[in-house]
């Protein structure tokens, strides 16, 4: 039997939702293990003073929960 924890994380890209998305759980798996789904939760976008745009994904991570 297997225990999952679920967290949200951030991702942001210059380019797109979905590189957002992937830079969320690029720089997740650096420190956690055993990273099994990714949900998108939230989309938005942030329009810069001289009007770049920023992509913003929010995603709930589940990894395998190991009891210290």
């Amino acid at each position: 039997m297997s225990v999952y924890r679920v967290i949200d994380v951030i991702g942001t890209s210059a380019s797109s939702w979905e590189a957002a998305a992937a830079e969320a759980i690029s720089t997740a798996g650096g420190s956690l293990h055993d990273l099994r789904v990714a949900e998108v939760t939230k989309q938005d976008v942030v329009v810069g003073e001289t009007g770049e745009l920023l992509y913003r994904t929010r995603i709930q991570l589940s990894f395998k929960y190991k009891p210290e």
